[in-house]
């Protein structure tokens, strides 16, 4: 007689499934292309095994009546015209990473002036980098994967951001062939000023939470409770689908900077509670490159 599965094994095999399915899909993130002296090509990032995404940084200059342009440091100096760059896009996606754009950064060379210029950006975005078709794609026939928002300042029309988000979403969204993200690296002050709109409005797929340079959330400050309460505040309001940490590599990329020895014992086994943990964020490949960082915590990241 054929011994059937009772309704509480095939629960508890569920459950496991669950459990090992949210892990796996956990890793590290990483941002490319500021580095300015030992970096390394975007095909080497993802030959090292550590990332699951690597994020081209940045789309610097945009809005208000200029010419989108890239500012990868040195990694492209013939912009807007990128081949090695697609080449290293198409490896990655061969070595299963993942691999976004981000448009913004520190320096204050875009803004977004009214809702018609965030939709014209949209379109651009989508056309040059992600799966519309243009003359002028900077990376050629490779196809990136999202695009992050990564907008810093004080930007004067947050809401327009909010626009350009619902506008790469509804592209996103019609796509059928290939699966997009649309990601952000917010302040770890909650709300972010510049991104809170964007976020609150629609959905994100990611979001790198930057715990650094912020005295009163970062997670390298004596009062770790802020940290804690700031990392709850994001990922019990925002409906985005997964939270990172963001960290930085090494102690001299800014301020807040904690060990991986810390990170091991003190900030994944706080943040793996939330059923909303993606992973970590690292700031930058070329610093991670140098500390040897990543690999410290890589296979504590997905357990």
């Amino acid at each position: 007689m054929e011994n059937k599965p009772s309704h509480f094994s095939a629960l508890l095999f569920l459950l496991i499934s669950l459990v090992l399915f949210s892990t796996a899909n956990c890793g590290i993130v990483t941002y490319w292309g500021q580095g300015i002296q030992d970096e390394g090509t975007l095909t080497e990032a993802c030959n090292s095994g550590l990332y699951e995404t690597v994020i081209i940084a940045f789309l610097s200059e945009f809005g208000n009546s200029k010419s989108p342009k890239l500012n990868l440091a040195g990694h492209c100096n013939t912009v807007p015209n990128c081949p090695k760059v697609g080449k290293g896009i198409k490896h990655c996606h061969k070595k299963k990473v993942k691999v976004l754009l981000s448009i913004g950064g520190a320096v204050e060379g875009y803004g977004l002036s009214s809702a018609a210029d965030a939709n014209q950006l949209a379109d651009y975005l989508w056309n040059n980098f992600l799966g519309g078709h243009s003359s002028s794609r900077p990376f050629g026939d490779a196809i990136l994967d999202g695009i992050d928002f990564d907008i810093e300042g004080n930007s004067e029309h947050p809401e327009n951001y909010a626009v350009l988000a619902m506008k790469l979403r509804e592209h996103m969204d019609k796509n059928t062939w290939k699966k997009f993200y649309l990601s952000a690296a917010p302040q770890c002050p909650f709300p972010d000023h510049n991104q809170n709109p964007a976020l609150s409005k629609v959905h994100f797929d990611l979001v790198f939470i930057q715990f650094y340079n912020n005295p009163d959330c970062q997670v390298g400050s004596k009062a770790s409770n802020h940290f804690r309460r700031s990392w709850n505040k994001w990922t019990k309001t925002i409906k985005a689908h997964k939270f990172y940490v963001g960290l930085l590599a090494t102690p001299d990329a800014g301020t807040g900077y904690v060990t991986p020895e810390a990170v091991l014992n003190e900030v994944l086994p706080f943040v793996k509670r939330s059923p909303k943990y993606g992973g970590v964020m690292l700031w930058n490949r070329e610093s991670d490159k140098t500390s040897g960082f990543s690999a410290k915590i890589h296979d504590s990241v997905n357990k």
